[in-house]
């Protein structure tokens, strides 16, 4: 994997992304907290991502107080009140989340259910910070795309309780269902302006 690893560090970087690299969850949390530290932002916001509630740092955020944070995570709230924060961290100093597949050559791709972090991913927030386990690599947009359809999209509407055929059988059905989840695709080639995104790598299998 570290073969791998470094291939999609090179790409990544070539195309204007910053890379760090982490052995562990740990490692990567200390990479998430050093980072938000040079970005030094006031404000900071969240994109939904099992990788990085894995790493810890929103709880730790949460627990520190120490930023303003637009916490659209948050799932104890209502709904329409998770949309309007989320609404509202579009122009956070600071966005993290995570990414479900990237390939080697260093393109990074999502798939939203109403946009919010693809927008935010795309254009808003100064600085992005983005986690992804070594199972998110993939060789080509084929297999990116490929990835998202049969693997994250359908477990994700199993975990969030959404009534989709893919959710009971597991293959997409390119369905109208209205807890479809595939409504919003980014594929992003190269980072503008360079260096605003951060990709931190993490050489465990993490997220869906």
């Amino acid at each position: 994997m570290n073969e791998t690893f470094e291939q999609c560090r090179k790409n990544l970087l070539r195309r204007g992304f910053e890379v760090r690299i982490a052995a562990t969850t740990e490692e990567a949390r200390q990479i998430l907290r050093e980072e938000i530290r040079a970005a030094a932002p006031e404000t900071i916001s969240f994109g939904g991502s099992m990788t990085m509630e894995a790493t810890g740092i929103v709880d730790e955020l949460r627990r520190k107080g120490r930023y303003r944070l637009f916490d659209g995570v948050d799932y104890t709230l209502p709904p329409e009140e998770r949309i309007e924060i989320r609404r509202q961290g579009l122009l956070a100093d600071l966005y993290i989340s995570g990414i479900n597949a990237i390939t080697e050559e260093g393109a990074l791709y999502w798939l939203d259910g109403i946009g919010n972090r693809v927008a935010a991913i795309a254009f808003g927030p100064r600085k992005v910070l983005l986690v992804a386990g070594r199972n998110k690599i993939v060789a080509t947009r084929a297999a990116a795309e490929a990835r998202i359809r049969d693997i994250a999209a359908p477990r994700n509407v199993a975990r969030l309780g959404q009534k989709t055929p893919c959710a009971v059988t597991g293959v997409c059905a390119d369905c109208d269902s209205e807890g479809r989840i595939c409504n919003t695709h980014l594929r992003m080639e190269r980072c503008f302006p360079r260096k605003r995104i951060t990709v931190i790598l993490i050489d465990e299998e993490m997220g869906l």
